[in-house]
């Protein structure tokens, strides 16, 4: 007899998905009714006025405005594609000066495989507290070492995104000081910047740790059985080490770009605590140091332009997926059904008991996420809503914002409309149906972790 397909043989690729949620927002322009909040301007951000709801003309979409909508959402991406094409053009220099496979190779050579998981911990840890204090596209020049220190040490493409991409986007998505939710919702609800810190750090950092956990008891699992890794057979080419371990010295030229590659880091951990720079920004510190790297890393002209042409070859799916993530924003815009939608949600959850209402207003976030992957654009979007609906649920600002956060920040784990989170996965050469057999148990078991601290949280009357 045949063998049953598995289920998630059935899983759409992201591009197929996105397309799909693009049509399936297009007939809803037709079907909700058009509606706005009012909005005012303040420090410099349009904020929604409570209680403004009203219905507006409607204005859907039609078959040919829709096809129009994607050269102005890949115009709304371009600072997202550029970071990520710019991070690419880095990497392919280090790649080629084998700078990356030689401190690597070195690296773990010094530590022993012995230490694997303790290793595996740390960059866990890492990659989380960058998402933390960072950002989220910020750092997607980093998660080329993840690859290659997790292939060096036995593991596959699955588990460097896991461990890079895991532990950076549950890092950020709870992070305590995450200014484009937490702080946004501070604003709009008066509150002191990112008070009620301590809550926040125990969700946070617990769920880093149960991902940590994650990530090791899937390596034991691909060391025992290698035929059961979720990510075997994919494309390692370039990124696994290529001789024994005791093989790998790092030459002074390494030792240089290193220096620089560092140097560039480090410009951009200052840049954005002191200087407040955005993706802009840092994508112009990264062509600083593909530049000097290039200049002293002795490659020739015609062998630069080899490895960039094809690191930007390999990033183009990831940044054509992208812009068709900006583009679902559009056609909700155009259509005026996003203040509907939150409208809709506040409605459903008034009547609620306290505690379900709580839970209620986090998975609702967390159905909006993937229409709104933009977390400043949700805030400014529903937070207004919902916290004058929290107060008549006997929940507190800081709850509803609790709330809103975790529905927001989790489901990023698997969120197809997420441009960042698509591109780190091209980078780890990891299709989407992989990562969702994956991330998937990992989510259900971080959003129970989150409702747990959420329902503590009605407990105690946090504020």
């Amino acid at each position: 007899m045949p063998q049953p397909r598995p289920w998630y043989a059935s899983i759409p690729p992201p591009l197929v998905m996105l397309f799909v949620i693009i049509v399936a927002v297009t007939v809803m322009t037709y079907l909700l009714p058009a509606g706005l909040y009012e909005r005012v301007e303040i420090d410099g951000r349009l904020r929604v006025v409570p209680d403004s709801y009203g219905e507006v003309p409607a204005t859907p979409v039609g078959f040919f405005e829709m096809f129009r909508a994607f050269p102005e959402g890949y115009r709304l991406a371009t600072p997202v594609i550029f970071i990520c094409l710019a991070s690419a053009l880095m990497f392919s220099v280090l790649e080629r000066t084998q700078t990356i496979e030689n401190a690597v190779g070195r690296l773990v050579y010094r530590m022993g495989t012995q230490r694997a998981e303790l290793l595996l911990i740390l960059l866990t840890l890492v990659y989380g507290l960058l998402g933390v204090l960072v950002g989220y596209e910020n750092n997607i020049a980093t998660v080329p070492i993840a690859v290659v220190v997790v292939l060096a040490l036995g593991g596959d493409l699955v588990l460097a995104a896991g461990v890079s991409l895991g532990g950076m986007t549950v890092a950020f998505g709870l992070s305590p000081i995450n200014p484009y939710t937490v702080g946004i919702g501070h604003e709009i609800a008066g509150l002191p910047l990112f008070s009620g810190w301590w809550l926040r750090s125990v969700l946070c950092f617990g769920a880093l740790g149960i991902t940590a956990y994650y990530n090791v008891r899937y390596y034991r699992r691909l060391l025992a059985n290698p035929e059961s890794g979720i990510g075997r057979g994919l494309d390692t080419s370039g990124l696994a080490l290529s001789r024994p371990l005791a093989d790998y010295r790092i030459s002074r030229r390494n030792w240089w770009l290193l220096a620089v590659f560092l140097s560039g880091l480090g410009v951009v951990l200052y840049g954005v605590f002191q200087w407040g720079f955005g993706i802009n920004e840092i994508s112009a510190v990264f062509l600083i140091v593909t530049v000097v790297c290039t200049l002293t890393s002795g490659l020739t002209a015609r062998s630069f332009t080899d490895a960039a042409m094809r690191s930007v070859a390999e990033m183009a799916p990831a940044t054509f997926i992208i812009g068709m993530a900006a583009t679902v924003k559009v056609i909700m815009e155009q259509g005026q059904i996003q203040d509907t939608i939150s409208y809709g949600l506040a409605l459903a959850l008034d009547g609620l008991p306290t505690y379900a209402s709580a839970v209620g207003m986090s998975i609702g976030q967390s159905g909006i996420n993937l229409l709104i992957p933009s977390g400043s654009g949700q805030a400014l979007a529903t937070l207004p809503v919902m916290i004058p609906l929290g107060r008549a649920l006997d929940l507190s600002p800081q709850i509803a914002i609790l709330a809103f956060q975790i529905g927001d920040g989790v489901t990023n784990l698997f969120n197809p409309s997420l441009g960042g989170l698509v591109a780190m996965l091209g980078i780890c050469r990891v299709p989407f149906d992989r990562w969702l057999r994956f991330v998937l148990p990992l989510t259900g078991i971080l959003l129970v972790w989150a409702w747990i601290g959420l329902l503590i949280a009605v407990a105690i009357g946090y504020s």
